[in-house]
């Protein structure tokens, strides 16, 4: 069984050998066919600029897409399915090279729906960012977010506070504070 950190560690080795230009073992460029910059003659055609990344919060992980992007593409029927499906091979070729990598296999299951966004800073130039949540298998459950976390409030500033703080409240004065009494600070 591996630990939390293994995991992590291994989905993270994985995404990272995903960069534009990366080399195989046998010298050879990596391909994750789910990428667009990987698609047609890359002496011929213009270059795309996109990629990957993953993030990771309690037991689940944020696998995110981003890519340049054409508007007529945008507004073509089927360009969420499209970003679906991508992330969808994107998660399938995780998975492949974590069990490269580790020599253990990951589950990684959907939890939700896509969220798809589409942003331009020109008439030309426009972006895509799609995000699915997956919950990681061998991680636990009860390291989900929502766990309330316990009070680490230090010492010096729990005086601080308890003497009165900034507000005033049962707070001795300075001696140098030659303000009204009842000019006191604003909250």
């Amino acid at each position: 069984m591996a630990t939390v950190y293994e995991i992590v560690k291994g989905l993270s080795q994985a995404a990272a050998n995903a960069y534009d230009g990366a080399l195989g073992e046998d010298y050879e460029p990596i391909s994750t066919a789910a990428l667009r910059r990987e698609e047609g003659n890359m002496l011929i055609d213009q270059r795309v600029m996109d990629g990957f990344n993953v993030r990771f919060y309690g037991n689940r992980m944020i696998l995110s897409y981003q890519s340049e992007i054409q508007l007529k593409e945008v507004y073509a029927s089927g360009f969420e399915t499209e970003m679906e499906q991508r992330i969808a091979d994107i998660s399938k070729w995780l998975k492949k090279e974590y069990k490269r990598i580790t020599g253990d296999a990951v589950t990684l299951t959907k939890d939700g729906e896509i969220d798809v966004r589409v942003e331009n800073a020109s008439r030309v130039r426009s972006w895509v960012v799609a995000k699915m949540h997956y919950k990681v298998g061998g991680l636990d459950d009860a390291m989900q977010v929502e766990a309330p976390s316990r009070e680490r409030l230090e010492a010096g500033w729990k005086t601080f506070l308890e003497q009165g703080g900034w507000n005033g409240k049962g707070g001795k004065r300075p001696d140098n504070d030659d303000r009204k009494k009842d000019k006191g600070p604003q909250s």
